[in-house]
């Protein structure tokens, strides 16, 4: 059976099921990479520029190598992981600003929030204006071998996090909520 036919669990929409989350999340901390390669910077507010990036950080700045208005806008990983990823790597605990990603999420599923329906988008909306869409799986760049030791890349495949496009901008901050939305279907073929 295909996830594009339309199933019934339980007398709900298979479809109308991956739109349902239990509860919101919160962003627990925010990180910019001012260049390429170069440390991280935390932050505890953000202004996120739509189709673009985060300002301040190397993502946001144009590039040859980066298509405007791409699919790596902003890179997000779900608090809950850290602890998997430090027991993975034989480590105590993890440091988010080690794994370079933008914005660390506590108490939502990220990876369920990248739409299985192309009828049926959904978003992540931070705060009262940021507004997400989640474009895939973030996977890890040979730097966490460096990073988490010998072992380090393989510990971060599935735990990576995910990749968004900023649909609409506007400020995050710590401690802002972020919650699964349906979103608008856009009139992308």
């Amino acid at each position: 059976m295909n996830l594009g036919d339309s199933v019934k669990r339980g007398g709900i929409d298979l479809r109308e099921l991956t739109t349902r989350f239990p509860r919101s999340g919160r962003i627990e901390a925010i990180y910019l990479r001012p260049r390429r390669r170069g440390g991280v910077v935390a932050v505890e507010a953000v202004r996120a520029i739509a189709a673009c990036g985060l300002e301040g950080d190397h993502y946001a700045q144009p590039s040859r190598s980066r298509v405007e208005g791409g699919k790596r806008q902003v890179t997000l990983i779900q608090a809950e992981h850290l602890p998997v990823i430090a027991a993975l790597t034989g480590r105590a605990q993890v440091d988010a600003g080690w794994l370079r990603r933008n914005l660390v999420v506590s108490g939502l599923n990220l990876l369920a929030a990248h739409a299985l329906f192309r009828d049926r988008p959904l978003v992540l909306r931070i705060g009262a204006e940021v507004v997400l869409e989640v474009t895939g799986h973030c996977d890890p760049c040979s730097r966490m071998e460096e990073v988490l030791g010998p072992g380090g890349y393989n510990a971060m495949r599935g735990h990576g996090g995910v990749n968004a496009r900023i649909v609409a901008g506007g400020m995050i901050r710590v401690g802002d909520g972020v919650s699964g939305e349906q979103g608008a279907v856009s009139g992308e073929g």
